[in-house]
């Protein structure tokens, strides 16, 4: 049995310890009446603890000494850096202290294994969350927004250009470096675990270009990655996204943790993307020389 770390009554038990398919029922029992549900089932959670590198071993389950469950929280774990996510408490059991001791147990681990520098995102007006994590040492960095875009909405014809398809092995060269630095869901890792993974190249009759990698799921486009090297970033990004729903135009698309600063966003509302809610990114520690390097 995995050694448990005791807060009072709280227990914190390897999540390790549990199925796939009793780690998504934890997790959804703490999201009933959550601003965003986000449910999960065996099959999405498996998929986003592979994709994001999330460690069950070092991610936790809250219990009592009698087995009620409480709550969960995972930790994601990359070189130098590590991410909080899935931290949810059950309803009935809020207000004694479970998500704060989730929180520390996760940056006591995190910590332990040489991770001091640790990221995270809280959906903006959950204030009780977004007070904890100022409470245990977060600092805001900034604001992301999730998108879609319904397959209802007729895709222009594509802007005239040269665009050319990117198979994975050269779409995964260009998302490798030179993006800044993006919230842990769009880093290059998350693009290298994530499958079906694909892109686009254009320039334009003004020599502008650029390049998108993109996932191409079942019934979603997701998991952007936009590159403007040469002209306006809006206008390139448009085009790019000209061609690409004109190849998929029944795919419903969903993309996560766009920054509001991101200069290709006039082109996402322009084609009919619609806000689905806000983030607030926040950090714990100093970004490490690998995040730095990459922000320029």
């Amino acid at each position: 049995m995995y050694p448990v770390t005791k807060n009072n009554t709280i227990l914190l038990v390897s999540a390790s310890q549990f199925s796939f398919e009793q780690l998504a029922a934890i997790y959804n029992q703490t999201r009933v009446d959550y601003m965003v549900p986000m449910p999960m089932n065996a099959v999405r959670l498996q998929e986003y603890v592979e994709t994001y590198d999330v460690s069950l071993e070092h991610s936790f389950v809250a219990m009592t000494k009698d087995g009620e469950m409480l709550g969960v929280a995972m930790l994601g774990l990359r070189e130098d850096r590590a991410w909080i996510t899935r931290l949810g408490v059950i309803p009935n059991t809020r207000r004694i202290g479970v998500g704060e001791t989730l929180t520390r147990g996760l940056i006591e681990r995190a910590e332990q294994l040489g991770r001091r520098f640790v990221m995270l995102e809280v959906i903006k007006n959950n204030a009780p969350a977004h007070q904890l994590f100022l409470k245990l040492g977060f600092y805001e960095v900034g604001e992301l927004l999730v998108l879609r875009r319904s397959p209802q909405i007729p895709p222009p014809n594509p802007i005239v250009a040269d665009a050319q398809r990117m198979e994975r092995m050269d779409a995964l060269v260009l998302v490798g470096h030179d993006r800044g630095t993006q919230p842990w869901t769009n880093q290059s890792e998350s693009l290298f675990n994530a499958y079906d993974v694909s892109g686009l190249r254009i320039m334009l009759a003004d020599d502008s270009r650029g390049w998108l990698v993109y996932q191409r799921q079942r019934f979603l486009l997701t998991r952007f990655a936009i590159k403007t090297e040469v002209g306006d970033p809006a206008s390139v990004a448009y085009a790019l996204l000209t061609h690409l729903h004109h190849q998929y135009p029944r795919l419903d698309t969903q993309i996560e943790n766009i920054q509001v600063d991101d200069p290709h966003l006039p082109a996402y509302q322009k084609m009919g993307y619609v806000e689905a809610f806000h983030r607030i990114e926040m950090w714990r520690g100093d970004p490490p020389a690998s995040l730095k390097m990459n922000s320029a």
